[in-house]
């Protein structure tokens, strides 16, 4: 939907797409400036900012074979405190 907003908000404007979309205006703003300034984002937030590089690391290492459990076990014994939940949705 962000998306979405940023193509036609010039033509449309941010708050009447919001009216048609089920997303306020506020939301919008607030994911538009934590773009902008990813000092914004949550603890978690900048942490998966961190992790994807290294989820990607070993998945690349691994000729893109393994699967969310290696990964996690892979990043385990590296020493990365971090959940399998989390290493799937990054």
């Amino acid at each position: 939907m962000i998306g979405f907003i940023d193509d036609h908000r010039q033509a449309h404007g941010i708050e009447p797409i919001c009216k048609v979309l089920p997303i306020a205006p506020s939301t919008y703003r607030d994911h538009v400036a934590k773009r902008i300034d990813p000092s914004r984002l949550s603890a978690r937030a900048k942490r998966d900012e961190a992790l994807k590089d290294e989820v990607r690391r070993v998945f690349e290492a691994n000729f893109r074979v393994y699967g969310v459990r290696k990964v996690w076990r892979q990043l385990q014994r590296e020493g990365f405190d971090v959940a399998r939940c989390t290493v799937a949705c990054v």
